[in-house]
């Protein structure tokens, strides 16, 4: 599919948005081994999540889908079901990091892969902590998909992840789930905590000391009743529209505030971005609001170290804003760029520099210079939904109409981004 973006003179209006990814994932993960049906309220539209849902029918969950909500009928800790072929994760990295922690539980041999693109990202960061656990794994070049699971009795460790990351940390907790004792992993830096309040939430014993959370294996999971808030990075791409064009107001409604996620919003307000919060709530432990941004002027900057890591999934919108910031922006230590559905720093710059725009990159980063306008270009997903997204809001700051070739690639999270994009953009 292609896509035609013509330049904006403003963005303004009211929106919400479908449900937290990350947070849809885990509830929907959780949900099935939990005792009970647990009805889920705004659960994430995108492919990524669509993907969870089917691998858990294939093992043996019984789903509902309804206006507004899914209802999981719970299997139980021990529930699940062998399955009769192949799992499918599609394109989502989250299905087959955090799915493969609960398969490891089981004893029987699942097998799981996914698309082109996912069969090329690395798994070993979860193969090793799961094999130190008990579980048996094979996987091509014994690091990528497709992966082979022997599940069994698995046995608790102490892990420190050598990345920070919250899909290994949630992969290697879930498993923790079938361990008895306590599994605890260490963080090098403070990522999502969303599995910890979801593991809360359905009544799992869970422990956070800074950069340390601890599971009690065996607990008794009940099913709950639960609502998703929308999603922030889904947020960041309307909001960096709304902060680039001139004379744009928008208020984007019921968003995920989550503090582990609020690095988004820190840095931006950090570099003058106009946005505030107009309402604070809490659903099931997460909070969530009203934001109201406005076009502003941004300094620029740099991103490095944990703030890198916090905001791994936005630096190409990001870095679509420093290069109209007055600054530039500067993006270091930012390697797990080049292993997520496509190698993001070269088709971001690849993308760019068909704008005018000039991009510096390197192993484990970017640079984009400040000042620089945007031109009309024949653009290009790569088949990666934050490119599609961060093309396009590029796009509505050229001076002439752009193509983007790949466009439906932005329903992997967001399949509503460009009819949304549409109602506010005048």
């Amino acid at each position: 599919m292609q896509q035609s973006i013509r330049p904006a003179s403003r963005i303004s209006g009211a929106v919400r948005l479908p449900g937290d990814k990350s947070i849809s994932h885990r509830y929907a993960m959780l949900a099935a081994i939990a005792q009970g049906v647990s009805r889920i309220r705004n659960y994430s539209s995108g492919a990524d999540c669509a993907s969870t849902l089917g691998a858990l029918e294939a093992l043996g969950v019984r789903i509902e889908r309804r206006p507004g909500e899914v209802a999981v009928h719970g299997c139980g800790l021990e529930g699940l079901r062998p399955p009769e072929q192949i799992l499918d994760a599609g394109n989502s990295g989250s299905t087959i990091r955090m799915l493969a922690g609960l398969l490891a539980g089981h004893p029987f041999l699942s097998r799981i892969t996914g698309d082109a693109s996912l069969v090329r990202r690395p798994m070993d960061r979860i193969i090793r902590p799961l094999r130190e656990m008990g579980a048996r794994i094979r996987a091509r070049e014994d690091r990528f998909p497709p992966l082979e699971i022997q599940g069994g009795p698995l046995r608790p460790i102490e892990y420190e992840l050598p990345v920070a990351s919250a899909q290994v940390k949630t992969c290697v907790l879930f498993a923790g789930l079938y361990a008895p004792g306590t599994t605890v992993v260490r963080e090098p830096a403070r990522t999502r905590d969303h599995t910890e309040i979801a593991l809360r939430e359905f009544g799992a014993e869970v422990e956070v000391c800074r950069r340390t959370v601890s599971v009690r294996g065996r607990p008794h999971l009940e099913a709950r009743e639960l609502t998703v808030p929308g999603d922030l990075s889904s947020a960041a791409f309307l909001l960096a529209a709304a902060l680039l064009i001139p004379g744009s107001e928008l208020l984007i409604e019921g968003v995920g505030l989550n503090p582990t996620r609020a690095a988004l919003l820190d840095f931006l307000v950090s570099q003058g971005a106009d946005i505030r919060v107009l309402r604070l709530e809490q659903q099931a432990g997460e909070p969530a609001g009203d934001l109201l941004v406005r076009h502003s002027e941004l300094r620029g900057g740099c991103l490095e170290g944990e703030l890198t890591a916090a905001l791994i999934d936005e630096i190409p919108v990001l870095a679509v804003l420093g290069a109209a910031s007055r600054e530039g922006l500067t993006v270091r230590d930012a390697a797990e760029l080049r292993v997520k559905e496509t190698d993001r720093i070269a088709t971001l710059a690849e993308n760019l520099s068909r704008m005018g725009v000039r991009v510096e990159t390197a192993p484990d980063g970017l640079q984009a210079p400040g000042g620089q306008r945007f031109r009309a270009a024949a653009l290009d997903s790569f088949g990666d939904h934050r490119i599609a997204m961060a093309c396009a809001v590029a796009a509505l700051a050229a001076e002439g109409e752009s193509l983007i070739a790949g466009a439906e690639a932005a329903a992997v999270s967001f399949p509503e981004f460009f009819d949304l994009l549409a109602q506010v953009t005048c």
